[in-house]
């Protein structure tokens, strides 16, 4: 089993109902207490336990851990999982749509703050491919800051497959790069997708063939890129901007 630690984590997974417990509880201040009552408002048990014992089972511990499955992001979203198909489907004949989809993104910090971002600026779905994305559940959930309770999430086993059924939907396909056209030249309006590579690689070349357009970050920098999740915020953010000046 794993625990969560972080209060934000712990709160937005209680309110999202993919929460099942049990919530441990040793030494708790004003904002512990505050989420101890929502639990037992969800009905999740609630332990109390001594300190030395949450020492043991969650070192990090601010007084207060909720008890998760530690398979991986997957519970941390739990009610929030969808199918790619389904969620296609339940566009029914909606014109804008935002997508995201992770390349081999393999550092959980960077696959917690991108959920971040997408939670932020409105994606409709993060689409990751199986068993070779980000898997502490932990660090996804506390650096999201609870954004992985909320955010829809796919996997797929082949993601030039689901490009593919994205763009039969009608979905243009947009990839980030350092060596594509800046992004405020694009129109990001309508059905969306933006494919977000791995660390150090970035987009593999079949994705990279899929792509309808390279979006790239201008900037003056001495380094060579943007960390893939400060891109990842920033490139959310022109789509969230173009759409609410339309």
């Amino acid at each position: 089993m794993e625990y969560l630690t972080g209060l934000h984590a712990i709160e937005e997974l209680i309110r999202a109902g993919g929460a099942s417990g049990p919530l441990l509880v040793a030494k708790a201040g004003p904002r512990a207490r505050e989420i101890v009552d929502m639990a037992v408002s969800r009905k999740i048990r609630v332990d109390r336990v001594g300190t030395h014992e949450l020492d043991r089972l969650a070192a990090d511990h601010r007084g207060i851990a909720l008890q998760v499955d530690g398979s991986g992001p997957r519970p941390l979203s739990a009610g929030r999982d969808v199918s790619l198909d389904d969620f296609i489907a339940a566009l029914g004949g909606r014109k804008d749509a935002l997508a995201v989809i992770l390349d081999e993104i393999t550092d959980p910090h960077n696959y917690g703050a991108i959920l971040r971002s997408c939670d932020q600026f409105g994606a409709d779905i993060v689409i990751t491919r199986k068993r070779r994305i980000a898997k502490h559940a932990e660090v996804i959930a506390r650096t999201s800051a609870g954004a992985s309770a909320w955010v829809p999430a796919a996997e797929v086993p082949n993601l030039p497959r689901a490009v593919l059924d994205l763009k039969n939907a009608g979905f243009w396909i947009y990839g980030a790069d350092m060596q594509g056209e800046p992004a405020w030249k694009f129109d990001f309006q309508g059905r969306i997708a933006l494919i977000l590579g791995g660390e150090g690689a970035g987009l593999s070349r079949l994705l990279r063939e899929t792509c309808d357009g390279m979006a790239a970050i201008p900037a003056r920098g001495r380094i060579d890129s943007l960390n893939v999740s400060v891109a990842a915020g920033v490139l959310l953010y022109e789509i969230s901007r173009q759409r609410a000046a339309r």
